[in-house]
């Protein structure tokens, strides 16, 4: 009977088929962080909705479950979207802080995986 052994690079051991440096284990503590930042961004998607359906009259802002939701997201999302549109003007009465927002975090996703968990 032949076994097949893969072998990993010395000092990396393998973890969800992805090889790992050996002491930059924070895969775990990477994932957590990833996670919460994909909730972000789902809240800033939410939010941006939300502005949109109340600006074309779709929702009624006076609703109190709807002012509670928008006052929710509004609280969660401006504190960080406040610098950027310090940074950024509005093109045409548009507002992109919600998207470069959304890049950025994108970026910052990728580049904790590429120095933590990758190598």
């Amino acid at each position: 009977m032949v076994r097949l052994v893969l072998l990993s690079p010395a000092g990396t051991t393998k973890c969800r088929g992805v090889l790992i440096k050996q002491g930059r284990n924070m895969a775990s503590v990477v994932t957590l962080v990833s996670t919460i930042i994909q909730i972000f961004i789902w809240l800033l998607i939410a939010n941006a909705i939300l502005s949109w359906l109340v600006a074309f009259n779709v929702v009624n802002a006076r609703n109190q479950f709807v002012a509670t939701v928008g006052e929710f997201l509004y609280k969660i999302t401006e504190p960080v979207l406040r610098p950027i549109r310090r940074v950024i003007p509005a093109f045409g009465g548009i507002d992109i802080s919600t998207i470069v927002l959304i890049l950025l975090l994108f970026f910052l996703q990728n580049l904790m995986y590429e120095f933590f968990v990758y190598g």
